[in-house]
């Protein structure tokens, strides 16, 4: 069990400027197998996401709650899943050949690309809770902000199933995440930690998280078409691509709903 948590606090560790002092002796090992509470991280902020928005929307607007839900995520993480989007749309915006594409990725200044590419995201993240915040309730909208943020991490977790680590691994600091994948025991652990969450929800709305998959094993794809593989950029690029679809399949399911397609 201590064994566990020292994994769970190298995750929170890794993807959150939470601190963790010295609860525990960390080791480069560590990093690899905090793999599987990657969603589990994903629960601290969407918990808080989620919270931020539910008691801010007493006192303000909707609309404010969401943007201030949004800032309070990156500045948990450390804006670090937007940085990797944001990456990615300069590499793959830019770049022609695997050897650029990745050249480019390193580089930490923002280019157009990645610019216009993160106020597009931001900016249809914002409008897709605005728009959720007319379907459901204060409570469902909480709860998908929550189950958004797990099931995403979920998906990048996925990815490096999926793929092989194509970075220099020798001069990565993620070098001890890219050695292996999960072993199976692992990955369940990561999908409790990211599909748990959507018990509460109704079976039906089950059916928004097939376009997350669906853009999950595209981005598989284009990413082994084009640089062989997956870099940390590119599971950043992951997470903010599929928590934005979870959003999106609601949205899409109430439609469907709404229009006599599907049952409620």
């Amino acid at each position: 069990m201590a064994r566990q948590l020292a994994y769970l606090l190298t995750a929170i560790q890794f993807f959150t400027r939470i601190p963790t002092g010295q609860w525990f002796n960390y080791q480069p090992v560590y990093l690899q197998k905090s793999a599987r509470y990657f969603p589990w991280v994903g629960l601290i902020v969407g918990l808080t996401a989620a919270a931020t928005f539910y008691y801010l929307q007493l006192v303000v607007t909707s609309s404010l709650a969401i943007v201030c839900s949004m800032l309070v995520t990156i500045i948990l993480t450390g804006a670090f899943h937007e940085d990797g989007w944001a990456d990615v749309c300069d590499a793959f915006g830019g770049g022609w050949t695997k050897e650029k594409i990745l050249t480019i990725m390193k580089d930490s200044r923002l280019g157009t690309y990645g610019t216009i590419g993160l106020i597009a995201m931001l900016g249809i993240k914002f409008l897709l809770l605005q728009e959720l915040v007319v379907y459901l309730t204060v409570n469902e909208v909480a709860l998908l902000m929550l189950g958004a943020h797990a099931y995403s991490r979920l998906m990048a977790v996925m990815m490096m199933q999926l793929l092989p680590y194509v970075a220099d691994i020798d001069a990565s600091k993620s070098k001890p995440l890219a050695n292996q994948r999960l072993q199976w025991y692992e990955v369940l652990i990561a999908c409790i930690g990211g599909v748990g969450v959507w018990y509460f929800f109704e079976p039906i709305w089950w059916l928004a998280l097939t376009l997350s998959v669906l853009l999950l094993l595209y981005l598989a794809w284009y990413f082994k078409k084009w640089i062989g593989g997956y870099t940390g950029d590119c599971l950043g690029a992951t997470q903010q691509v599929t928590e934005v679809c979870c959003y999106a399949g609601f949205i899409i399911i109430w439609k469907f709903i709404l229009f006599g397609i599907l049952p409620l």
